[in-house]
């Protein structure tokens, strides 16, 4: 089974990818990360775990959740993670280490290389369709090696991380997380329709809805699925994200993926 967390459709896209590949099914998180549901989740065949990764480290509350989580069924699982730069940094050590606790048995990790979608610092650009569009192809290589090893229940070899750097990663993405997440700097535009889908794919039920308009408590992630989900692109961040792309990999995937191409003359 495919189990995966996704705010822009990044690792989405990569999960039901790698479903297809395999002929398993693919199941999203959201709704249990956001309901604390930790509930039995059985499968047959391995479990491949997929998630983006936020300050070389998987997403801290991500982190928790399957620390909690109870499967059953076949006892390897395999992570598969995104990210903008391709490489997971420390996360690795963290999924041997959520894996082992649970005396299940861990088979390693593929990166797959996907369009930056962090939107919340000025001086990391946009990438440009372009870019996108070939960065979602070179992703199928990756995807393809993953469920070579799944399909086959080998394990994947992947670069040794020392107990030091998991250790100074884990301390970055919690200082990250502390002091350098603020949520006071997201707010709608005059654009906002009030639809509440903001809310809705917040992992951490961290938006409501007020008089029609999405308010941010204390607690965020900066995973941009507010930015990247809203229907009429009304959510800024400060002036960070005023002239910049809000990125949703729907754009590019699916029928209007092949617009977008058609547009840009790529096959």
């Amino acid at each position: 089974m495919i189990l995966y967390f996704s705010a822009t459709g990044n690792t989405k896209y990569v999960a039901e990818m790698l479903a297809k590949k395999l002929g398993d099914e693919s199941l999203d998180l959201i709704k249990r990360i956001r309901s604390n549901d930790h509930s039995v989740i059985r499968s047959q065949k391995p479990f491949v775990i997929c998630t983006p990764i936020y300050v070389s480290y998987i997403p801290l509350f991500l982190e928790e959740f399957l620390r909690k989580q109870k499967f059953a069924g076949n006892r390897k699982v395999y992570f598969v993670f995104t990210s903008g730069g391709g490489h997971s940094g420390a996360a690795g050590a963290a999924a041997e280490n959520i894996v082992r606790r649970k005396k299940m048995l861990y088979m390693g990790y593929v990166d797959v290389k996907m369009p930056n979608n962090y939107m919340a610092l000025k001086f990391i650009p946009a990438p440009s369709d372009e870019k996108i569009i070939d960065m979602l192809k070179e992703s199928r290589i990756q995807v393809f090696r993953a469920a070579h090893a799944v399909a086959r229940e080998k394990r994947i070899r992947a670069r040794h991380i020392t107990q030091a750097e998991n250790a100074a990663t884990k301390a970055l993405a919690v200082f990250w997380k502390r002091f350098m997440q603020p949520s006071k700097d997201f707010h709608a535009t005059d654009k906002c329709i009030g639809c509440g889908k903001c809310a809705s794919v917040c992992p951490l039920n961290n938006i409501e809805l007020r008089d029609g308009r999405p308010v941010w408590k204390a607690s965020c992630a900066h995973c941009m699925a507010c930015i990247g989900n809203c229907p009429v692109e009304a959510i800024e961040y400060g002036s960070k994200t005023q002239k910049k792309p809000k990125y949703n990999i729907k754009k590019y995937s699916g029928k209007n993926g092949a617009a977008v191409r058609a547009a840009l003359k790529l096959k």
